[in-house]
């Protein structure tokens, strides 16, 4: 039997990791989500569910249910897009190095599915000087 840290899909079993085929991604997410999770696709700005949202609540992958970021860390950053100081515990976010587009940023990934998130960039307030930049596509809340 798995223990708790092993997530089962199909007949694909790895640690702490989500892995479905293309078809399961589609039909499990709406157009955008899929085209942002799994292409690395950006919602225009300030068309986003959660980009004016205030409710408290815990923000989670909307492909896997990973649990990001909370609503304390949110705040209006003017740019069009959630953004957050920082993630909920940093084991649940990956960062690697993007440069598409004719840019050089740090793209943020969640940690069990690998869906693509958004950017982090080193121009946000407080103590981590830090703004993530999130599709709100890739996110679900869960008000508390």
């Amino acid at each position: 039997m798995p223990d708790t840290k092993t997530k089962t899909t199909d007949d694909q079993t790895t640690d702490n990791k989500v892995i479905k085929s293309e078809e399961q991604w589609r039909s499990e997410l709406s157009p955008m989500q899929y085209a942002v999770l799994r292409e690395k696709a950006t919602e225009r700005p300030f068309s986003g569910e959660y980009e004016h949202d205030d409710r408290a609540g815990t923000y989670v992958c909307a492909g896997c249910g990973n649990v990001l970021f909370e609503s304390d860390a949110k705040f209006d950053s003017g740019c069009g897009w959630p953004s957050f100081t920082a993630p909920a515990a940093d084991s649940h976010v990956d960062e690697e190095r993007d440069v598409s587009h004719g840019m050089i940023r740090t793209e943020v990934l969640c940690s069990k599915c690998s869906g693509h998130l958004g950017h982090v960039f080193p121009d946000g307030p407080g103590p981590t000087g830090l703004r993530y930049c999130i599709n709100s596509a890739s996110l679900k809340l869960e008000p508390k």
